[in-house]
Parts: structure tokens; C-alpha cells; sequence
């Protein structure tokens, strides 16, 4: 892939002073992960590669848990082969959508789109939950995240050159190129979910099934709320005045119950091992903090790509692509 005259200097890798490490691997993003999911699955080529081919709905526990700490890790090890290790497992998924275009995981357009999300995702959650962010914050996170993105060496084409252009770039594709898909619908629906891995040893499976509708009920409501209204509308969403203003009195709830947690456990385990490398509690060379093995494959299949977000594997899906897809 080519980098492009306008990739950013690696040589400015993203490091503890900047807005990225302070936004980015914190445990309210976990309140985003409908969000996130959904927005990325609404592209259409990339919803071909998640639905034509994705077991990502048969694991969808372990495989978020475990996918988190190589994508935190791009950031956080301050190396380009985390990145490169990423944009790798994206290398077989390609095909043709029933339209005959043809599409690629790694196609620049696509692939920008997933990173989008995960730096836009910064700004949307601290906007609701915290910390704070200023103008300044979301303009400094924007030209972090192209330095993000250089470090999957992958092609700088799609990145907008400010940040203002990167308003009208997502603006533009909440109005003109996202649509509802079946892999929109079942991310959103997380009723069939088992327990996480790291709950079924005390969670008996009757209480999850009771309780998981309510919780479903939740984080929909707070989904919609992350929502540009466009995509609302495109969904068949309703949000008043009175959502909005729970919306944010929730918000303010969860901002000043993570007051009360020590910073450092406010922070994802890839975050904190970032964190301790940096000031020296790890040494720069020791192994880099994986993910828990209750949330890895089978020891063969812990290197096949199809087992990490977002869209790797190898059941065919049952059931039919939605005709409203977009030209290219």
C-alpha cells in the first residue's frame, strides 16, 4: 500500500503528553461499543466483508475483548509493527457485493472509515461522559489520529488535511454513503449475547438471559443518543428534548463516578502498560501485555486473522444483503 507524499512523520510517535493517550483507552469507551460497531458496519463495502464472511456474531464477546488490546496497541506500544500486525488481518477480505463491485478490508476508503470511528469515537464519548474536551482537544486528537493512521502503512489518500475537513468528510458520509444493513441490526441487538467470558463463572445463565433485555434497552437509548441525526433518521430512530437532557444527565453520573476510581483504573490494561513503559515501572523491551487467555481461539487458531475485529472469517451468511447500497 502507499503511504502518500502527506503521511505524517512517524518519528512523531504518539506518546503520554499527548491528547490521544489521555482520551483514548479509557473504560467509558466501553459505553461506545454499539456506537462504534454499528457506524463501522454501516459502510456499505465494509458491512459486505462483515456479513458475507464474519463469525464475528458467533464469538462476539471474546472476539471484541481480545481485539481491543492489539487495536489500543497501535497507540500505545509506539511501534509501527502493531500496526503493520492490524492492517494485516485484513489482507484476505475481498469480494464482490451482489451489485458487482468489488470490495477489499484494506481498500484506503474503507479502511479510514473503521479508524474514523475509532478517533471520532474520542470526541463523541468525552463529549457525553468525560473528561472534559476542549476545541483545542478535538483539533489536537484530529492531527494525532492521522499519526495513528500512518502507522498502519497503509495509504494517507482518504485522511482530510484539518479538522474542519474531517467534520464535513463525516457529515458527508452520515448523509450520503452509510446504510442500514443486517450487520447494523445484529450488532444493535445484543439480546442473544451469552455472559462475557470473564462473568460466566458466577453469573448463573438463567439471571443473564432476565436481565439482558434491560440492558439492551440501555445502551440502545445511549446509541441513539451518540447518533448523528441522520443516521437516526436512516434507522428509524426517535430522540426528544427529554432524551437529550437524560442523555447528559447521565452522562455527568458516569463522569463523576469516575472520579472516584483511581486514574489508573480508569484505564484499559494496554493503556496502563503504555503508561508504565513510558515511565519506566516496565522496561521499553519486555513482552508487550496481551489479551487474557480466556478470551483467546484454540491454541491452532490463535494466529488466524478471522478471529479479531472487525471483519475476519469464514461463515457465509444466511441471510440477504439490503438493496440500498451506495455507488461508489
Amino acid at each position: 500500500m502507499d503511504l502518500g507524499t502527506d503521511a505524517p512523520d512517524q518519528t512523531e510517535m504518539l506518546g503520554p503528553d499527548s491528547a490521544t493517550w489521555r482520551y483514548f483507552g479509557d473504560w467509558r469507551g466501553m459505553l461506545m461499543g454499539l456506537w462504534s460497531g454499528s457506524m463501522q458496519n454501516m459502510h456499505p463495502k465494509l458491512a459486505a466483508g462483515v456479513w458475507e464472511y464474519s463469525d464475528f456474531f458467533d464469538e462476539r464477546w471474546e472476539r471484541l475483548l481480545r481485539s481491543i488490546y492489539p487495536i489500543g496497541g497501535v497507540v500505545f506500544d509506539r511501534t509501527p509493527a502493531t500496526g503493520k500486525q492490524v492492517r494485516d488481518y485484513h489482507l484476505t477480505i475481498k469480494g464482490t457485493m451482489p451489485d458487482g463491485k468489488r470490495y477489499h478490508a484494506l481498500d484506503p476508503d474503507v479502511f479510514y472509515w473503521a479508524h474514523a470511528t475509532f478517533w471520532y469515537g474520542n470526541v463523541r464519548c468525552a463529549e457525553f461522559f468525560g473528561p472534559p474536551i476542549t476545541e483545542a482537544d478535538k483539533r489536537r486528537l484530529f492531527e494525532e489520529s492521522r499519526i495513528w493512521y500512518s502507522m498502519y502503512g497503509v495509504s494517507m489518500r482518504p485522511c482530510p488535511d484539518t479538522y474542519e475537513e474531517f467534520l464535513e468528510y463525516w457529515d458527508h458520509m452520515c448523509r450520503r454513503v452509510l446504510r442500514d444493513h443486517e450487520a447494523v441490526r445484529t450488532v444493535l441487538d445484543i439480546t442473544t449475547l451469552p455472559p462475557p467470558p470473564w462473568m460466566k463463572g458466577w453469573m448463573p445463565l438463567w439471571l443473564w438471559r432476565r436481565q439482558i433485555g434491560g440492558v439492551n434497552r440501555l445502551f440502545m437509548w445511549i446509541t441513539t443518543g451518540l447518533y448523528d441525526e441522520p443516521i437516526r433518521e436512516m434507522l428509524g430512530l426517535t430522540w426528544s428534548d427529554s432524551d437529550e437532557r437524560r442523555l447528559r444527565l447521565f452522562g455527568k453520573a458516569v463522569s463523576a463516578a469516575m472520579k472516584l476510581v483511581p486514574p489508573r483504573y480508569r484505564r484499559h490494561p494496554r493503556a496502563r502498560d503504555g503508561d508504565d513503559r513510558a515511565a519506566g515501572r516496565v522496561p521499553m523491551d519486555a513482552p508487550i501485555l496481551e489479551t487474557p487467555k480466556r478470551n483467546l481461539p484454540s491454541e491452532a487458531e490463535r494466529d488466524n486473522p478471522i478471529h479479531y475485529c472487525p471483519v475476519h472469517a469464514t461463515r457465509r451468511a444466511q441471510l440477504p444483503w439490503q438493496s440500498n447500497t451506495v455507488n461508489d
